[in-house]
């Protein structure tokens, strides 16, 4: 390894940042200079809900307390010490949550080699899986800022009901749950009437903000992680933020908003190998829907390495992350990044998301708001309601229906060339794999493949996971998308207790009804349906695979 980056170093309480001043410096004017004249970090530290103009200033006055949420949370330490004494029997901890209320502990978990089940899908397979795995000792987190989140009440009525079915009395169900969530939500009564604990988060910190909140914290310090380090690392970093210098988050903001201003719209993320595991998925949420709204916005993507498809483009910004202080070092050559992102992981939380808030006020956004979220939701709603409506397959090749926008080839190899060749300079590619993320893993594998194949960034997410992610850049960001949707065949179906619908079907409906939304939009929609999900999947990827050839 070799360090790949020149130039002044941005550092502070051990977060370096390199590149950035490079990136800045590119631009006609310094975007930088711009923020500090204007006052931003100062203003920023301070909480001042001004920053991102009138139309943001209600949201963001109930929405910055994550500029100092790691000094509150150490109220809940006392708390998560007793919880992790009374539950210390419970050693496997499965959390329940989607997007912001998931992604954090999990990254954590990773990085720190602690066990967390993260349940984020309604695909019955991984959800019956779950159930199935040491139900006795199982603890389950069920995490939900509104407390109204559909996919987390159906994972609570399945383990609710998993519980009885083992045996349990009612109390001794209720001693299995723990409830994260906003005081005053539905979710609060809801761990009431279980006889479950409630935990309280802040509620002035959206939920992809809330990595030190107790929507991080609470799963984390019951896997076993010493949450305490997490919020003392943030502390150190926090001296920084009202600094013009010295202040890695302002520098890093810079570089994002400058980037973008030129045309560098897409951050690769990808991570150095020196000890920080899964950052990017969690940093692709907090760029995504904090940037893509009003036909604007920052697209990150994530890439398995830095030799991978993907890494570089025209319009890509490359940035690294690890927790090494080394200048960008790569193991095993590669992309060599733009930026590099290096020091321990509650310093790089705090980091990523004020950088997030100052490239919204460079782009002239709210990044606190998500107002294409709601769509594909009441989407799905409706059609579980009324039922989905009839389709049929504009061709069926092998395991694979599939399902085309009039005037598109009819065979596979070609609908996916087609899907390739039409993206344009500008444009990108989402695969939106419903499918159960560890039993189907192999779907993964299709996004190097479409990204050497098209030349272009391709983004790849799992349903309805993405959904609380890159799902708002999709709609409301810069209509240059093109998807690629993967379903699969249920063929063990799972009810969700007390309500009209299986999983299997809430997962459909979602599915439709996102397509639905992002068809609306005008922009090319192709969906394969996986009559048999391995078999498919292995002839979805060498179809893919031969577009190289």
């Amino acid at each position: 390894m070799s360090d790949l980056l020149a130039g002044p170093v941005e550092a502070a309480a051990g977060i370096a940042v390199h590149g950035a001043d490079a990136v800045d410096r590119s631009a006609p004017a310094s975007t930088r200079q711009a923020l500090v004249a204007n006052g931003v970090p100062g203003r920023l530290a301070a909480k001042d809900a001004t920053l991102w103009g009138p139309d943001a200033e209600a949201e963001a006055k109930i929405r910055l307390g994550w500029v100092d949420t790691h000094r509150r949370s150490r109220e809940l330490l006392p708390q998560l010490a007793e919880l992790k004494a009374e539950l210390a029997d419970l050693d496997h901890v499965v959390l329940a949550g989607m997007g912001g209320s998931s992604l954090a502990p999990e990254v954590i978990a990773r990085t720190l080699g602690k066990q967390l089940t993260v349940l984020d899908t309604t695909d019955p397979g991984q959800v019956r899986a779950a159930l199935a795995d040491r139900l006795e000792r199982t603890v389950v987190v069920v995490a939900s800022k509104s407390g109204s989140t559909v996919e987390t009440d159906s994972h609570r009525r399945a383990y609710w009901q998993a519980f009885l079915d083992a045996g349990m009395t009612e109390a001794e169900a209720g001693r299995h749950f723990v409830i994260v969530t906003d005081p005053g939500s539905p979710l609060e009564q809801t761990a009431a009437e279980m006889g479950a604990i409630a935990v309280l988060a802040d509620p002035n910190v959206g939920g992809r903000y809330s990595a030190l909140t107790a929507f991080g914290l609470v799963p984390s310090a019951l896997a076993g992680v010493e949450v305490v380090e997490l919020l003392d690392e943030a502390e150190a970093l926090f001296s920084s933020f009202g600094r013009d210098g010295d202040n890695p988050g302002l520098a890093l903001g810079a570089a994002l908003g400058a980037a973008a201003t030129m045309g560098r719209d897409k951050v690769a993320l990808i991570a150095d190998g020196t000890g920080i595991d899964g950052l990017g998925d969690w940093a692709e949420q907090l760029i995504a829907e904090s940037t893509g709204k009003a036909g604007v916005g920052i697209l990150p993507v994530v890439v398995e390495s830095p030799q991978s498809p993907g890494a570089t483009g025209p319009d890509v910004l490359t940035v690294t992350y690890g927790g090494a202080l080394g200048a960008g070092q790569m193991p095993g050559g590669g992309a060599t990044p733009d930026v590099a992102v290096n020091g321990p992981l509650g310093a790089q939380f705090l980091t990523w998301e004020y950088a997030t808030a100052v490239a919204g006020v460079v782009l002239g956004i709210d990044p606190f708001n998500q107002p294409n979220v709601t769509e594909s939701k009441e989407n799905t709603n409706k059609i579980l309601a009324s039922g989905a409506p009839a389709e049929t397959p504009s061709f069926t090749e092998g395991a694979i229906e599939v399902y085309a926008p009039a005037g598109a080839p009819g065979d596979l190899a070609g609908v996916l060339r087609w899907l390739v060749d039409g993206l344009g300079d500008d444009g990108y590619l989402a695969v939106m794999a419903y499918l159960d993320r560890f039993a189907d893993a192999d779907a993964a594998r299709l996004r190097p493949l479409l990204a050497g194949a098209a030349g272009r960034p391709v983004t790849f997410g799992w349903g309805p996971r993405f959904l609380h992610s890159t799902g708002q850049y999709h709609k409301g960001g810069p209509q240059v998308g093109s998807y690629l949707q993967l379903t699969g065949a249920v063929t063990d179906d799972l009810p969700v207790p007390g309500k009209p619908y299986t999983f299997g079907e809430l997962q459909a409906a979602q599915a439709t009804g996102d397509r639905q939304a992002l068809a609306g939009r005008q922009r090319p929609v192709l969906r394969l349906h996986l009559t048999d999900r391995s078999a498919g999947l292995a002839q979805l990827l060498d179809a893919t695979g031969a577009l190289r050839a």
